[in-house]
């Protein structure tokens, strides 16, 4: 199938490794022009050689900055002044007791993980309005509607992209602009692989059994019962861009694996 993303600018936040990373090297297979972003200079520079080794022919450009702050974005809205696909896909996660999360953590949690498309929305979003084409995609989480115990400050920020995207989606109405957000499960990204390792051995487990017993404890719901791969988030995100998803708009589209079991 052809998504007809030829010639399209799409730049993915916090795309050099997990769900980000995903994300732009399928937008750049489907021959979009993708801007890759990150913290740093040498991680971003791996990322866009990565994506030319897996995509011959892949148009891509780099910015490295800190979109947690106010002059990362402008870092980016000073080079790139328009778009036609922004993807929000930057975010943080951290296992912690409630109890213990202070102040600074909360603020931290939503700069990255809601100012930051706030911000880049703010800037792109009137233009798309203007050629009346556009599409804006938070990555959300399925923790945005079930907020989990042992990470409330990561689930609070992820339900508030959800009503984000949704409000953004409302100043829409009547135009060829689309804004959604998708909402993946357990995913294996790079992030998450370190936590599982890293779990695993403290609790003297093979990764195989510290997965089962994930799934059987915190996430008994999963229909799949496995991590997700990074792809099978970033097929739905892709065709979520396209000109074919033209009357998906202000939804939260789930390839949670089947953890989340309201109807929608």
């Amino acid at each position: 199938m052809d998504l007809e993303l030829t010639g399209k600018r799409a730049l993915v936040t916090g795309s050099t490794a997990g769900i980000g990373f995903a994300i732009a090297r399928e937008l750049a297979a489907e021959g979009a022009e993708v801007v890759v972003n990150g913290r740093s200079a040498e991680r971003v520079n791996q990322a866009r050689k990565q994506i030319d080794i897996d995509v011959p022919g892949a148009v891509t450009d780099g910015v490295a900055a800190d979109l947690s702050t106010a002059a990362g974005v402008q870092a980016i809205t000073e080079r790139f002044k328009r778009l036609d696909i922004l993807v929000n896909s930057l975010g943080v996660f951290e296992v912690k007791p409630f109890s213990t999360i202070e102040d600074v953590e909360w603020f931290d949690f939503f700069e990255t993980n809601v100012m930051s498309g706030v911000r880049l929305s703010r800037f792109y979003l009137p233009g798309m309005k203007e050629r009346d084409w556009g599409r804006i995609v938070f990555i959300s989480s399925e923790s945005g509607l079930h907020i989990p115990q042992e990470m409330i400050h990561y689930g609070v920020t992820k339900a508030a992209q959800i009503a984000l995207a949704r409000g953004l989606a409302e100043t829409t109405q009547g135009s060829g602009v689309t804004v959604n957000s998708v909402l993946p499960g357990p995913t294996r990204s790079e992030g998450i692989s370190t936590f599982i390792s890293n779990l695993a051995k403290e609790q003297n487990m093979t990764e195989e059994d510290f997965e089962e017993e994930f799934f059987n404890r915190m996430r008994p719901t999963s229909l799949i019962q496995r991590f997700a791969d990074t792809r099978e988030v970033a097929h739905l995100v892709v065709y979520t861009c396209s000109p074919l998803a033209s009357a998906t708009n202000g939804a939260a589209l789930r390839v949670d694996g089947g953890v989340v079991r309201a109807i929608p």
